[in-house]
């Protein structure tokens, strides 16, 4: 009979690296890895594939995080046309002229949160000091988070 040790932190009761991700982030990771594939596939890629990528997995979404994430894309290609549109594990994100994702949408349904939200990378020009944000929920966009999300995307893609 073979041995069947575990290892001591499976046997310590911890669950194995498999069990430790939803079912939503291994998709996610299905995802990026697919995004991968398709970009070593292009003989060079560029703005027109990433943004019809970007904007397919937009059609896929629901009424709410459509909606957002249509604007934000307007939004994002009005002030900061420098970023190159993308996907990035299966949601929009927006990328520099080395391919660093600066910018970044994650739909609600995404994760099953109670909030979108709209992020940024380390490529992203906004430090401040010793602490600056990061990551910020959305639930809707008004003016006023418009007017916030256009000064901060312009600041991060300069």
């Amino acid at each position: 009979m073979a041995d069947t040790k575990k290892s001591p932190k499976v046997a310590a009761g911890r669950k194995s690296s498999s069990a430790a991700w939803t079912d939503e982030e291994r998709a996610a990771m299905r995802e990026r890895a697919k995004e991968v594939k398709a970009a070593s596939r292009r003989s060079k890629p560029g703005k027109a594939d990433g943004e019809r990528d970007l904007l397919d997995k937009v059609a896929e979404m629901d009424e709410a995080d459509r909606s957002i994430a249509e604007r934000l894309h307007a939004l994002i290609k009005e002030n900061a046309p420098g970023l190159t549109p993308r996907t990035w594990y299966g949601m929009p994100a927006y990328a520099n002229d080395e391919g660093k994702v600066v910018c970044f949408f994650t739909a609600a349904s995404k994760f099953k949160d109670r909030y979108a939200s709209f992020g940024f990378n380390s490529a992203a020009n906004l430090d401040e000091g010793n602490m600056w944000p990061t990551s910020f929920a959305l639930k809707k966009l008004t003016s006023a988070e418009e007017a916030r999300i256009i000064e901060l995307v312009k600041r991060a893609a300069s």
